[in-house]
């Protein structure tokens, strides 16, 4: 079974943080939600969230992806803490999946994990940090290689689908995706 890591901080972007663990989870997947520290989370529109576990208790564990949900101060949040930056690191060099949406694309650029890629953010975001050798893209989700960036909160669903889609294949997203009833 894959696993994915979500972190989640003060001022994580819940729509964003909840679609992501209820349609992973819909699709079989191991995923674990991360508070960067012990106890409740509230995210951006006060909304609480119970993590499953402290940042610091899974930092040895193994995942297939970790996922970034956007929301400020949530990215700027993530951003700033080491762990973070080093999990993106560690995945990334063993070829696992880098996942982030909205404002968490510029977690991403500051591990240096969106240099010579195609990306997207929420608008303003990315372009705002003068990335010369990251592509920038107006798609709701862009796909380049183990990097997998989205827009923001109304394009959750099409971004957790896809990562879906990467990790457990297209009939895995389609079985997800059919009871949702989308238009």
């Amino acid at each position: 079974m894959a696993s994915v890591l979500i972190p989640v901080a003060d001022g994580s972007e819940e729509l964003e943080a909840v679609t992501l663990i209820d349609l992973l989870r819909r699709a079989g997947i191991d995923v674990t939600v991360a508070g960067l520290n012990d106890g409740p989370v509230k995210c951006s529109r006060g909304t609480v969230i119970l993590p499953d576990v402290s940042l610091g208790d899974v930092l040895d564990r193994d995942f297939d992806m970790i996922v970034l949900p956007g929301g400020l101060p949530g990215a700027d949040n993530l951003d700033a803490d080491p762990r973070i930056h080093g999990l993106l690191k560690k995945l990334a060099d063993a070829g696992k999946i880098t996942a982030a949406i909205c404002a968490a694309p510029k977690v991403l650029a500051n591990a240096g994990l969106l240099d010579g890629r195609r990306a997207t953010s929420f608008p303003g975001v990315i372009d705002a940090m003068g990335l010369p050798d990251t592509r920038l893209r107006q798609e709701p989700v862009v796909v380049d290689g183990n990097v997998v960036t989205s827009r923001g909160p109304g394009t959750a669903m099409d971004f957790a689908l896809t990562l879906i889609e990467k990790l457990a294949g297209a009939e895995q997203r389609a079985a997800v995706e059919g009871p949702l009833q989308r238009p």
